[in-house]
Order: structure tokens, then sequence, then C-alpha cells
């Protein structure tokens, strides 16, 4: 029976949730993805004309096999993604990048438990907490809960046998009160055991049941008379309100929740994890995720959710998220925060997943600038929806003085860097007054008719500084020289930043944070100062022309010898006589005194 084609398997699909696997021609798994209905998700890397990005389409080129797994839900194919995406690591797939081993906190399956941190738990029959995101962090809770209950730190095997036979004797820590030797029976397994079940609160992270039943417990004492007791527990008391200050953002009200940020650009996305439980972040950690193909935010949101919950072993009741994920998960309600201590808590984890992101971006760049440019240019395609890499970028920007000596300035951006030997500047010959849109079309039309008639290449990318009015103005330029279509055209408006295209009258707004928009600010700030600064010069020496070299029988160098002297027509004035005699001759001197006096 010949083999049925990948296509025709396609159309075979059912209509339901599940995940699929493709394979290339040497049988490897290459990528897998889940999907509420197979037979869409799947037919749609067929059905595609046109691919986003060129990784999407080798990806297809490459496949030819599928196969399915069929499950109940869309969450359960969440799940088993998740699962054989660990198993297998396929080439094309979205990897969560972190090989870090992370500390946890032990708590030794043994008679009095020992306490201690480490890295890469071990089926011991122990119990573990966390992972932590840092060791400082595992190592304060660490320190607090020793400091606060004075636990043993040997390695003595301390049965009940061992120490009735006082095989033990107490060491240097008792005597540094750091223990209390239970290796010679003086502390009992009671009294050991219950600091325990309190301990495992406060590496949970729940301290407030913790700081209530040691107030509780020093009342008793108090009641009791045994003030040295209480006093050792009001001690316990102030150590933990001292930790929980440092770690409280938000009023403990806020119970548990898990907080997801992502940030994204061309090159990748982050995603920042916080684990908080009475108002107390315990746990923070940012992974890098590599999206291969064209997934959406929502979906590389969904997969982190998963992946980090069952990592840190979170069962939460609601999760903090900067947008629906769109998918229903068990146990879990999902809560776009717009305004409170949840937003708080969410705008903090978005500022350390863009800090995390802008780090990265900074070493990469160090690294490897061209792949930094290239990720760069990458965002500003993707962002303008450009149909190539604006390698070369030319912004324009109009300067004048309620209509005089106007001025036009064209920039250049080679590789989203200042090209400023290829700047140019126009003396608007032909507008009469302040009219912007005429003078950007005449400006536009004298910069491409030259660089086509000499036949220079074209930029990939023109901006025009300001909104429709110039954006329709340079259009009918490119309308007249046959570049509609050729150079991608859009105008920015200074008030809101906004983007506006030909033919389209919703204006695009990106991302404030976007390195699309900075390049884009720079370009335009650069425009602006190249255009004033030529504007400036050239209304200096209209004044200049009017002032002094109005004046009968006084030149060009003549004027510039006394401002080059005097620094401007006003120090001519208040200049005295003979400075200025000895300057330009007593005759010529005359001349202008006579002529600034009558002015």
């Amino acid at each position: 029976m010949p083999a049925i084609d990948v296509h025709d398997k396609v159309r075979l699909l059912p209509h339901s949730p599940g995940v699929y696997q493709f394979f290339d021609f040497s049988g490897r798994i290459i990528y897998i993805g889940k999907a509420k209905d197979l037979r869409n998700r799947v037919g749609s890397y067929f059905n595609k004309q046109r691919y986003e990005t060129g990784k999407t389409a080798k990806l297809v080129a490459n496949i030819v096999d599928l196969k399915v797994i069929l499950v109940e839900t869309e969450f359960d194919a969440l799940l088993l993604e998740n699962s054989l995406i660990k198993q297998h690591q396929p080439r094309y797939i979205v990897a969560l990048k972190d090989d870090k081993s992370y500390p946890w906190i032990r708590i030794r399956n043994e008679r009095f438990p020992r306490v201690e941190g480490m890295r890469n738990p071990v089926d011991d029959g122990s119990e573990y907490y966390g992972p932590y995101a840092s060791g400082r962090v595992m190592k304060t809770v660490v320190e607090l809960v020793n400091s606060m209950y004075k636990l043993r730190t040997c390695n003595y095997e301390l049965s009940q046998k061992n120490v009735e036979r006082g095989k033990y004797k107490r060491c240097l820590e008792y005597h540094m009160g750091n223990c209390k030797a239970p290796c010679e029976g003086l502390q009992s397994v009671e009294e050991y055991d219950t600091n325990i079940k309190q301990i495992r609160q406060i590496v949970r992270g729940r301290t407030r049941g913790v700081a209530k039943l040691l107030k509780e417990q020093m009342l008793v004492l108090s009641d009791s008379l045994e003030f040295e007791k209480a006093e050792v527990v009001r001690q316990r008391i102030e150590q933990l309100d001292r930790y929980q200050a440092r770690n409280t953002i938000v009023h403990a009200d806020i119970g548990d929740v898990d907080v997801f940020a992502l940030a994204h650009d061309a090159g990748g996305a982050c995603v920042n994890y916080l684990r908080v439980i009475d108002g107390a972040v315990v746990h923070g950690i940012t992974v890098e995720l590599k999206p291969k193909l064209e997934e959406t935010q929502a979906e590389l949101l969904q997969l982190a959710i998963v992946e980090l919950r069952e990592r840190f072993k979170s069962n939460a009741p609601e999760a903090i998220v900067p947008l629906d994920p769109g998918i229903e998960m068990p146990g879990i309600v999902f809560n776009v925060a717009q305004r409170g201590d949840k937003k708080a808590l969410l705008d903090l984890s978005e500022r350390n997943a863009r800090y995390f992101l802008l780090d990265k971006r900074k070493q990469e760049k160090l690294v490897d600038p061209e792949a930094a440019t290239n990720r760069i240019l990458e965002q500003l395609k993707q962002d303008l929806r450009l149909n190539e890499l604006p390698r070369h970028i030319e912004c324009f920007d109009n300067s004048n003085t309620q209509g005089t000596d106007p001025v036009s300035a064209c920039v250049v951006f080679k590789d989203a860097k200042p090209s400023k030997k290829e700047y140019r500047h126009f003396n608007i010959r032909t507008v009469e007054g302040p009219d912007d849109f005429a003078s950007m079309e005449e400006a536009v039309e004298r910069r491409y008719t030259r660089l086509i008639s000499e036949d220079e290449p074209l930029p990939q990318l023109v901006v025009v500084d300001g909104g429709k009015g110039q954006l329709h103005a340079a259009m009918n330029v490119f309308d007249r020289l046959g570049l509609r279509g050729k150079v991608a055209l859009v105008g920015i408006a200074k008030r809101l930043e906004e983007l506006y295209f030909p033919e389209d009258p919703v204006p695009l707004h990106i991302d404030k944070r976007s390195s699309s928009l900075k390049v884009i600010q720079h370009m335009r700030n650069e425009a602006h100062r190249f255009g004033i600064t030529h504007h400036r010069g050239k209304r200096s020496k209209r004044i200049v022309r009017t002032g002094l070299e109005g004046i009968a029988g006084i030149g060009p160098s003549t004027a510039q010898k006394l401002l080059t002297r005097f620094g401007s027509i006003k120090g001519v004035k208040d200049a005295m006589p003979e400075d200025v005699i000895a300057e330009i001759g007593a005759k010529k001197a005359e001349v202008v005194f006579k002529a600034l006096a009558s002015a």
C-alpha cells in the first residue's frame, strides 16, 4: 500500500484537540505543537501562500510526515505538548532556556531534622522547598530559621538509642548558643518537631500563621511567669517580622497568587514569574523563550505558565497575567489586573521581564553587534509591516520661522545608525509663506529625482516628520516618480508618537519601549537638529546682510570683522568708538555709527 502524502493526512485529521508532531526526511521530530482543532491548526501550515518568517517556510518545506495524539481538552493538549517538548527537544520549537540548577531548602528525613540549602534535589525521603530564584534568598531563609530555632547542624545519627547511651557530647555550637544539644537529650523530640512544623510554614512563605502562633506562645509563657522563655519567643517574632517586612510588597490579604509578565521583541521573548504568598514575594525568576515560528504572545504565555507552575510546585488559585492566555486551566483563575495592589504586582513583574530582555540585548550587542543590528531591523520590519529589512532609511523634516528662511533636512540611517556624510539639506525655492506640506513635497521630490537620475540606491523606508498632511505630500511625489510600492513611506506625529501609513486612516501606536520606536525617534530628532541648525545659520546670514551689509560702503568682509570682534549688531552699537575704529578704520566706523544710530 503506497504511503499517504502529508497533505492527504492533514485532510483526514479530526476537528478535535490534541498534539501534533512533524517529521523530516530522516524521521526526526522537528516540531511539536498543540491545537484546539487539529485539522484547522495543522492545515494552516500548508494553506499559507506566504509566511511572516522564513523559519516557518523552511519548517514546512522539511515536513514529510506527521503524527497526532488526541486528547479530551485543550489543557490536556498543553500538558502533553510540554511533556513531549522536554522529552524530544525538537529543532523547531519554543524553548524554555534555563539550564541553571536552582537552590532548594531541604528538611532532612531524620530524627531531629537538619534544615539546609542545596542544589539538585535527590530522592532520599527528605522534604524539599523551592526552587529559589537565587542562592542569596535561600541562604537568608536558612539562616533565619536556624537562628530562630537553634537547630542542630552536626551530622550525628541521633537515634533514641544513641542519645540514651550518651554516644555524643555537646559541641562548640552549644556553648556559642547556636544549638540546644539534642545529642545529649537536652532538647526533646517533641519540642524540636514543633519547631520544624513552624519552619515548614516559614519556608513556604506563610509567616503570618507562625507569627500568630508565636505570639500566643509568648503570652502563655508570660502568664506562667516564664519570662526568659517568653523573651526568646519575642526575639523570634521580631526576626520573623523583619524578614516579612523585607519581602512584603502588597497587602497580606492578597493571599496566594502567581504573577506572570511577558516581554518580547524580534529576537525572542522572556517571562518573569513571581510567587506571592501573603503579600510577600517568595520566589522570582525570569526565563527566556525562543519562539521558532509565528507563536502568539498567548501561546508563549500558556507554555510558560504550565512549565513554571510545575517547576515551582505552585497550586495558587489565581494567576495575575498581562493578557488573557486564551485557555482554561483547572484550579486556576486568570486575572488581567487593571488597578490596585495586583496591578502593582504585575507592573513589578513586567519591569523585571523588560530589564532581563534589555540586559540580554546589551550583552548580545557587545558580543555580536551585527546580530543585534539585525534584531532591531527585524523588529522594525515586523512593527511597520515591511516586505524587507530597512537597512537604508531616510527621514525628512521642515524648519522655518513664520514662513521665513524655509529649509528641509534629510538624514540617512544605515543599519539603524546615522550616516552623517549622507545628510542633505534643502533651501526651499518654490514655496511662499509657512506651507509645511508644499515644503515637504519640494524636498522629497528634489531628493529622489536626483537619486533616480544618478542611479543611486533608494532607501527601503522613508519617514516624514508630521501627520497625514506631510505624508500625503510625500505620497504625491512617490506617485509622480513611480515609487509607490517600491519604497515604504510612513509619517510620525510628534504629540502622541503616532505612525501614519498611506491610505490607512487609523494610526499605528508602537510600544514606547520598543527598539523600533527608539530608532524612528532618533531619526526624527536627528532630522530636526540638522534642519534647525541649517535654518538658524541661514537666518543669521540674512540678519547680518540686512543689518550691516545693507549699510552703504560696508561690504561682507567688513561686516564679518565687526561680528567676529563684537558678536552681534547690538555689540557693535554698545562698543567703544575707539574699539570699532581700531577694527575697521575711522571712515567706515563713522558710516556704521550713523547708520546704526538712525536705525
